[in-house]
């Protein structure tokens, strides 16, 4: 039972005994004790005081002196607020339960209304949204990263999540690959190149940006003014025309995206691999516009939408306070609001869903606007229903990037240096480990790379723009991955040397714990409110920033304690217990970050 549960109760009828008031729930104000009081928790005793005619220093101090006993080992009242310090049996019960218990920290949630027979309600939340034009970036990185994160906090929470992702396989952009690989490629492929799929037509989409700007520079030096230069480039125009004969199922430029697609496919299977993220239903843009198309068709001739003298579809958004909104082009293709309005509907036919989550970028923040309002307009009643999941960019010491000029920092690269990194810092380290294998050693590197990337983009404020320094990811000292990695093999080496594990359950009582002993329990108690928390919020860091306190006060702990050397058999069982849970726990939270951890470093 929470704190709280058993407080609460205890707190009403001492109220009552000693003022004869009797107060609801929701008058019992408890917080947790701020640092510089002793105590643990804090009761507010303000919103009683004047029912009890008494001074809130006199009330605070007559409540405490009544509840002391059991629970409550001793108290001190500072004005109207009185800190209570929570007995020494309770936090040792508490330990006992969260050792023992197989799902720490996963809570419970059951879809409301009279269909919902008790299961889980479901939570949709879509990721990564690749174009099929270049690899995976590093802002993709932190998109994929944030999402699956999400994804596992929100299983933790009790939802039944659906992972997604939406490819965008078609549109001008993917146009412009395929053109600069027909007229520049000579038929190159991946196996002839060496280079994965998706490098190799993002190495075309450079290509066409580099032609076209050649081309309007040309069009300018002969006379023409810059804005009519970019629409009359011939380059331009014919991956327009490509788009169109797309459009039209024409088979040479179907057959050509089909194959290019293939290879860009395969490519980022293996960055998600690497990454370490998956989803459970793909969409693709080339199928599910059409449906976009039907419904923008559909809202038109209900007199939702209206269509300009030059053919294109327009929704007119003034009475919500926002501008117009294109939906078709004048030559009858569609654009990315129609895809979305198309995908959305095929989701909710598709699925049960309770609540759908875009994990977009900030730049979006208008589009989703747009889209909830549209859906809404369309009669969808879950349009006023989408989440919009808005975080903010990541960006490198020299700026942001961009694509068609061949400044991205890819992902792929990155996961490598990061491993490569984490390789060699672990050179020095060797003698740490002499029995390691190479193998091993390799598969360390893995972890704790990819774990310093994760965990230095996770623990930002998702909502926040952040700068991605590599080299401060990978210290072994401060608010790190690796330095929680380190933590968890250091308590797996310490239980290994150890050898037989007592049981939590044959703990006896103790009545001398010391104060990081109850720090360190105490936080392990505050789990299942971190992931409560970060549920709320939708926001990793609030795992990260727990995961590295838990990491803290276990060093902390184990410097001032003898773990194996403890000549007392009961301390020496009682730490024994409290390290392999605090290992328990780390693991448990790192593991919704999307991060593993190693027995050895």
């Amino acid at each position: 039972m929470k704190l709280e549960e058993i407080l609460i109760p205890q707190i009403q009828e001492t109220v009552k005994s000693l003022y004869g008031i009797e107060i609801t729930a929701e008058q019992v104000q408890l917080q947790k004790t701020r640092t510089e009081f002793e105590g643990d928790i804090t009761l507010v005793v303000f919103p009683f005081v004047k029912a009890a005619r008494k001074a809130p220093a006199m009330v605070a101090q007559e409540v405490g002196e009544k509840l002391v006993g059991g629970l409550i080992e001793k108290y001190n009242a500072v004005q109207g607020f009185l800190n209570l310090s929570i007995s020494q049996a309770y936090w040792l019960e508490q330990l006992k339960a969260i050792a023992s218990a197989e799902n720490y920290g996963q809570l419970r949630r059951e879809a409301k209304g009279e269909d919902a027979k008790g299961e889980k309600p479901l939570m949709m939340v879509e990721y990564s949204s690749p174009n099929t034009n270049k690899p995976l970036h590093l802002g993709h990185v932190r998109n994929n990263l944030l999402g699956y994160s999400i994804a596992k906090i929100q299983e933790a929470n009790g939802w039944n999540v659906v992972k997604t992702n939406i490819v965008n396989d078609r549109g001008i952009h993917i146009c412009k690959s395929m053109l600069a690989w027909q007229l520049f490629g000579n038929g190159e492929t991946p196996e002839t190149s060496g280079k994965k799929g998706d490098h190799l037509i993002g190495d075309y989409y450079v290509r066409f940006d580099k032609e076209y700007k050649a081309q309007i520079k040309e069009l300018v030096a002969g006379g023409m003014d810059e804005e009519t230069a970019k629409k009359e480039a011939p380059l331009m125009k014919e991956a327009q025309a490509m788009l169109v004969k797309w459009e039209q199922g024409d088979a040479e430029v179907r057959a050509l995206w089909q194959k290019m697609n293939e290879w860009v496919y395969a490519g980022f299977d293996e960055t998600y691999k690497q990454m370490g993220v998956g989803f459970d239903k793909i969409y693709y843009e080339s199928d599910t516009y059409l449906v976009g198309k039907g419904e923008v068709e559909r809202g038109l001739a209900k007199g939702d939408f209206y269509r300009r003298e030059d053919g294109s579809v327009w929704a007119d958004l003034a009475q919500n306070g926002l501008d117009e909104k294109l939906l078709l082009r004048a030559d009858g293709t569609s654009v990315y609001m129609t895809q979305d309005i198309g995908t959305a509907k095929l989701r909710f036919e598709d699925y049960p869903i309770d609540k759908m989550v875009y994990v977009v970028g900030n730049e979006q923040e208008y589009h989703f606007k747009v889209l909830s309002i549209l859906l809404d307009r369309l009669g969808f009643p879950f349009g006023k229903e989408l989440v919009h999941f808005s975080y903010g960019m990541v960006e490198l010491p020299n700026g942001k990037m961009k694509s068609r000029e061949g400044t991205v920092v890819d992902a792929d690269d990155l996961m490598a240096q990061m491993i490569a990194d984490a390789k060699e810092i672990s050179k020095d380290k060797v003698n740490t480990l002499p029995d390691i294998t190479e193998e091993e050693a390799n598969e360390i590197a893995r972890v704790v790379g990819l774990g310093a990337l994760k965990y230095f983009i996770l623990k930002v404020d998702p909502r926040k723009n952040m700068l991605f320094n590599p080299e401060e990811s990978i210290d072994f000292n401060g608010n790190t991955g690796p330095f929680i990695q380190y933590t968890y093999a250091r308590i797996q080496s310490v239980l290994r040397k150890a050898g037989n594990m007592s049981d939590a359950s044959d703990l006896s009582d103790m009545s001398d714990l010391s104060e990081k002993e109850l720090t360190l329990i105490q936080r392990l108690v505050d789990y299942p409110a971190a992931v409560r928390q970060a549920g709320d919020e939708f926001s990793p860091a609030v795992i990260a920033n727990y995961a590295y306190a838990l990491a803290c006060d276990f060093n902390s702990f184990y410097h001032d304690h003898s773990i194996l050397n403890e000549a007392d058999e009961q301390k020496r069982a009682l730490r024994l217990v409290l390290a392999q849970t605090v290992a328990k726990v780390i693991k448990s939270a790192m593991a919704l970050l999307g991060i593993e951890v190693p027995n050895r470093m």
